[in-house]
């Protein structure tokens, strides 16, 4: 099979690899569509260490090519969507539920080989079977949108209620989708504007920049003093300041974007005002929900998808990744629906 290997930083050749095998748990999987993402970028990079030889990729979707002799969850032809990540199911986290909080948690493409291959070897228990409707481009950002529809709903949003959205690449955009699912107003805080026409087709009631006065802006936007719940998706220590800034007294903020810098927080105005501060890490069964999203359209995947390679072309993927047009982008292979 064609693989896309990484055998050290920036080192990321597109080679003849030996098809794995499954065992009889797991399931090979042909990849059609893959997705590049941060972690992606900053594992190519060298920021993020991972053991070498290492075969990227874990927002990916393809179709059943063999299953090993234990799997009933998923047959050869399926078409499937990827849960990246598994836990080891023995740990007192996994144990009381906390799975995705587990110590011992394998991730696809960061721990063990991942999408950017022609074949991939999973756990059955990874392999979602597709729902009628969406097309492979579509289920690529099930991954991501599991993450926000988790994060979402700890944030406890009510019909009528007013939410802002700190980010407005992936997540930020996925996560205005599932919070009008549920009824809230949505305002979206960007670097630039350059995505707030997009935001407002997707359903953003208002979009302004992060240096706009965001207190002003929470308080007009809400008719009162903030917003009653900020998603914050950017993942960096200035939007922890600005989801900080948004919320009203007595509100909601839900930090899903792992900064990975040092981040000063105003925990007198945190006390003061009651705000509640919550973690929002990947998802616990929240892939049902985000496949369900994508099947009935209330949540739209295919406007954040702006470019797509070859995987021989994944070079020009990683350089298209660090476009500022960028949203999205996808490694197609043959067979993609």
């Amino acid at each position: 099979m064609q693989a896309a290997v990484l055998h050290g930083p920036r080192d990321l050749r597109v080679q003849t690899a030996a098809a794995p095998e499954p065992g009889p748990g797991d399931v090979l999987v042909r990849v059609t569509v893959a997705g590049l993402c941060g972690t992606d970028y900053s594992i190519w990079t060298g920021d993020r260490a991972v053991a070498y030889p290492r075969i990227l990729g874990h927002e990916f979707v393809g179709r059943v090519e063999a299953v090993g002799r234990d799997v009933t969850r998923v047959r050869p032809g399926d078409r499937v969507a990827v849960e990246p990540n598994y836990s080891c199911g023995r740990c007192p986290l996994c144990r009381e539920g906390n799975r995705n909080l587990c110590l011992g948690r394998t991730a696809v493409g960061i721990d063990v080989d991942g999408g950017f291959a022609e074949l991939a070897r999973l756990p059955a228990r990874c392999c979602w079977p597709a729902p009628a409707g969406p097309d492979d481009e579509e289920l690529l950002l099930t991954e991501p949108l599991a993450v926000v529809a988790r994060a979402v709903a700890r944030g406890a949003p009510g019909a009528g209620e007013s939410a802002a959205v700190v980010g407005a690449g992936t997540l930020g955009l996925l996560a205005l989708q599932v919070l009008r699912a549920r009824g809230a107003r949505v305002l979206v805080v960007g670097r630039t504007p350059r995505r707030f026409d997009l935001a407002r087709a997707l359903g953003a009631a208002e979009a302004v920049t992060a240096d706009a006065g965001l207190e002003a802006a929470a308080r007009r936007f809400s008719g009162r003093e903030g917003v009653d719940l900020v998603v914050e998706t950017a993942g960096t220590a200035e939007a922890v300041a600005d989801a900080l800034a948004l919320v009203r007294p007595g509100g909601r903020v839900v930090l899903t974007g792992l900064p990975h810098e040092p981040t000063p927080v105003s925990f007198f105005s945190v006390v003061r005002r009651e705000v509640t501060l919550t973690g929002s890490m990947i998802y616990q069964d929240e892939f049902a929900e985000a496949l369900r999203l994508l099947a009935v359209g209330a949540v739209r995947a295919r406007p954040l998808l702006t470019h797509r390679f070859a995987l021989d072309a994944i070079g020009d993927a990683f350089a298209a990744h660090r476009d500022p047009a960028s949203i999205k982008v996808a490694l197609v292979l043959p067979g993609a629906a």
